[in-house]
């Protein structure tokens, strides 16, 4: 109690996978992933429109709708002015983006120039295993692309150890390979799952298999890179968290006595310098990682319309849009549960990490097994069963490690 009393607030009592609002974001996550790949696969087999970097474009353009949505629910459900909000959000990333700068620490200006450089950096960096995997499944088949590219589970592993300062752990070693042999056995086993377990929306569905090694190269330099996004985001862009094994102890921040309190499920700490001291700005939950994922749509919607201009000039990919009412609301569904999942993607990278996050991920393939289960696109054999047990056993592990 001697901190309260002397104005410091100690950080918000650990609690096991940030309370049942990232267990709910958890779930919302796998399950928009399943009906994002299965109306992509509609779209591109029985309705025939195979134009896999227009709807990739779309449904990551499609991002900027994360934040103006979560704002305006926080409007109607709750007595937050929007002018707080984004004073709240500036203030945040203005103290991520200039604490480590000792030029301009006191500074209280949004750094306008250094944010474009962090949205243009992300969106690239997101972006390209994505474009990697559409060159891929040309060349390579589908199974290989789909088990290499789940090896960024892997991968995310041994960035959060190099760049995380985190110590190599027997336990979460051996779920992240547990994990990982999971998904090449549901892949090579007996019954192949169908394309649905392609990890990226806008896939190509049907591979030339002209240069496997090739595809297999690029698959593989996609999933590396997508493993380090998800260290990096975790590191130099997500709001700090308690909940990932950190290489120093927690701070303490002095706050005012008037500064408005909020359960601390539904909030992330930030500090931002104001008169020299780190003033924690209590934001809703996933407010400052949506208004990431926005930005990076706006970005995408801004850029990458240039690459299809190249495609429809060089015949690679011919520009046209759907002929018919039900194509474009089954591209719309494509775009709502997009939002859904990358939005909420990021949200838990920041909240759970690289590690648990990139190997829950992997429950989207069980779940895309048993609605292709469903659907009678493939049968029931022991190597799904034994392969979806692998995974959903991993993700248990490091659930239970973290708790």
């Amino acid at each position: 109690m001697a901190c309260e009393r002397e104005g410091l607030v100690a950080p918000p009592p650990l609690r096991p996978l940030r309370g049942k609002t990232a267990v709910l974001t958890f779930v919302a996550v796998i399950f928009a992933f399943v009906g994002e790949t299965q109306l992509t696969q509609y779209v591109q087999t029985t309705l025939g429109y195979q134009h896999s970097f227009f709807l990739f474009y779309v449904v990551h353009s499609s991002f900027v709708l994360s934040f103006p949505l979560h704002l305006g629910y926080l409007l109607m459900t709750t007595h937050h002015s929007p002018r707080a909000l984004m004073s709240g959000l500036f203030s945040t990333i203005t103290a991520q983006l200039t604490l480590q700068d000792p030029r301009i620490i006191h500074s209280s200006r949004f750094p306008v120039s250094r944010f474009l450089v962090v949205i243009l950096v992300m969106t690239v960096i997101y972006n390209a295993p994505a474009l990697l995997w559409f060159i891929a499944v040309v060349y390579a088949p589908v199974t290989d692309v789909t088990a290499i590219w789940n090896a960024n589970a892997f991968f995310a592993y041994v960035f959060s150890v190099k760049l995380l300062n985190l110590k190599w752990s027997l336990i979460r070693s051996c779920a992240v390979c547990l994990a990982t042999v999971g998904v090449l056995t549901i892949v090579y086993g007996d019954s192949t799952p169908s394309n649905a377990t392609a990890p990226l929306a806008g896939r190509t569905t049907v591979a030339q298999n002209s240069a496997p090694l090739f595809g297999d190269i690029l698959t593989l330099v996609a999933s590396v890179i997508y493993g380090l996004y998800q260290v990096l985001y975790k590191k130099y862009v997500a709001l700090p968290s308690d909940l990932e094994p950190a290489a120093e102890p927690p701070q303490y921040s002095h706050v005012p006595t008037s500064a408005e309190q909020v359960d601390d499920e539904e909030t992330v700490a930030s500090p931002s310098p104001v008169a020299g001291d780190k003033v924690a700005h209590s934001l809703p939950f996933g407010l400052h990682s949506n208004f990431l994922t926005a930005c990076i749509g706006v970005c995408t919607l801004s850029v990458l319309w240039v690459p299809l201009i190249v495609l429809h000039y060089y015949g690679i990919e011919k520009f046209g849009l759907p002929s018919n009412m039900v194509t474009f609301v089954a591209i719309a569904g494509i775009c709502i549960t997009g939002v859904i999942f990358n939005a909420g993607f990021m949200i838990l990278l920041g909240v759970w990490g690289p590690i648990v996050t990139s190997v829950g991920s992997l429950l989207t393939i069980v779940l895309t097994l048993i609605s292709d289960l469903m659907l009678g696109t493939v049968g029931l054999t022991a190597w799904g069963l034994l392969g979806a047990g692998m995974i959903v056993g991993a993700f248990a592990v490091l659930a239970y490690d973290m708790f």
